[in-house]
Parts: structure tokens; sequence; C-alpha cells
């Protein structure tokens, strides 16, 4: 054991982390999070999806929330209650949406509950649906969304083109967003404030916990501003070799339900205090 104060709430990212890879939720997990309840430890979720893609997870699961959607910039109860809501300044949409348009590749863009898309046969269109649980409207017309707009992503299978485009969208914004890859073909631009260091750190005082005692788990790059926060922080398997060294642990893949295998391994036996 290490000298992590007892945990007393558990948040965990959505995609490559709580579900595997074809976006299910494993029997295991559901098990897992049961346990971890009915033990007495929260447990919520933060994730670069929307709302509308969550709402199942929590009823599955049974949480009651709050939640973060849009990696934090929306959050929300399980009833559907919005919390709070913090959308992209219309400018740095317009700087943003115009950098992609010169990289060449497709915008995706949410607002409220639409998803719009510039491009109808992007073959990450299937995968998205299954985890937005919405259709998107076709369209490269986004001029009447640019004070509403929660997320743009970026979306390319060239993940040299992600990373320059990436540069170039901080480059050209700082501080005023938040951009990060959510996975290596997609590329973020969310509020400020839409982050999931702050995400957690919301979430952390809703539950009345503090930071120290919370523990999160992730996969990717956008993850690691609540690793840095919380007081334990647990990488997938399958993370990069970055992202598990900004981790205090490491479990297994999603694919092998690392999620469960956390719980039981590392995350209850420090709310307990059983060694």
């Amino acid at each position: 054991m290490d000298d992590t104060p007892p945990l007393r709430l558990l948040i965990s990212d959505v995609d490559g982390t709580l579900v595997r890879n074809d976006k299910s939720l494993a029997d295991a997990t559901v098990a897992a999070v049961s346990n971890a309840v009915a033990a007495g430890l929260p447990v919520t979720l933060i994730s670069a999806r929307p709302p509308s893609g969550m709402y199942w997870i929590a009823d599955r699961l049974g949480l009651a929330g709050p939640f973060g959607a849009f990696n934090g910039g929306v959050l929300f109860r399980r009833d559907r209650t919005v919390i709070a809501r913090h959308c992209i300044d219309p400018q740095v949409c317009e700087t943003v949406l115009a950098l992609i348009r010169e990289a060449g590749i497709t915008c995706w863009l949410f607002a409220g509950d639409q998803w719009l898309s510039s491009n109808d046969s992007d073959p990450h269109i299937p995968r998205e649906v299954k985890s937005v649980n919405i259709q998107p409207i076709i369209t490269d017309d986004f001029g009447d969304r640019l004070g509403r707009i929660d997320k743009i992503v970026g979306v390319s299978d060239d993940a040299d083109l992600l990373i320059d485009l990436e540069a170039r969208a901080i480059a050209a914004v700082g501080g005023r967003a938040t951009i990060a890859r959510s996975q290596p073909y997609y590329l973020d631009i969310t509020a400020a404030v839409a982050n999931k260091g702050d995400g957690v750190s919301f979430l952390a005082n809703a539950f009345g916990v503090p930071l120290a005692q919370v523990a999160v788990i992730g996969d990717q790059a956008n993850d690691l501003p609540m690793f840095a926060r919380a007081g334990l922080s647990v990488a997938m398997g399958q993370a990069t070799p970055e992202v598990q060294a900004r981790a205090t642990l490491t479990t297994v893949g999603n694919d092998e339900d690392g999620v469960a295998a956390a719980i039981a391994e590392i995350i209850l036996p420090r709310f307990t205090g059983r060694t």
C-alpha cells in the first residue's frame, strides 16, 4: 500500500476505460461498480461524450450523478437536469473551424443535443453513433450555432496531421479553450473550463469530497488534467507510455475489464483500508 489517503469517490472516464472497444459495457464492470457502490463508495463519470451518450450508462450502472459531459463542460444528473453548461467562445469557434477546414479533414460540432458533421461518409461516424446515441446532421454551415457550441472535433486517421493541428490551434487561441486528443484520431476543442481537471474538481465538490480522496481512471491525453488533481490516478493498460507515466498506478486494458480489475485490486482496498 502507498500513503494515499482513504478514498471516498471514484470518477471514471468512459471511452477506452469504462467501455470496451466495441462500446459495450461488460458485465464484470457493471458488477464491480455495483460492489463499490454497495460498499459505500460513490462512483461517477466524466467523458468527452455528450450527455446523450452517457444516459444509458448511468442507467445501467444505477448511478445518480452528477456527471461531467464534454470533458466537464456540461454537468448533469441522471434525470437529465443540467447543472452547468460552458460553451466555446464564438471567436474561438471561428478560428478553430477555419484551421480544421484548412487541414481538409472532417469537422464535427456538438451543440446541445445536436451533432453536426461536415462529411457524411467519414468512416468514424458509425462508431461515434454508438458512443453519442444520436444521428449526425450533415452540413458544413455552422454559422447559426457559434454561440452555443459545446465541442468541436477534428477527425482524421493521420495522427501526425492531428498533432500539428493541435499545436496550431493551441498557438492560435491560447488559454481561451481546452484542446486535446480524446483518441488518436479525434482532436477535441471545448471551453477553457471544459477540461477534466476542472470537471473532477466540480464533481468532488458536489460529492463533498476533497480531491486528495478522489480516484480517477482514464486512458488518453485529455485525462491528464484529472490525473494531476486527483489523489489517486489509474491508467488503462492500453494507454500510451506518456499517459501511464503520469498516473499513480496502471491496470489492464479496457477489453480486459480494466476498470473492474482496478476497483477490486486498487480502489476498494484503499477505500476500506484493507492491505
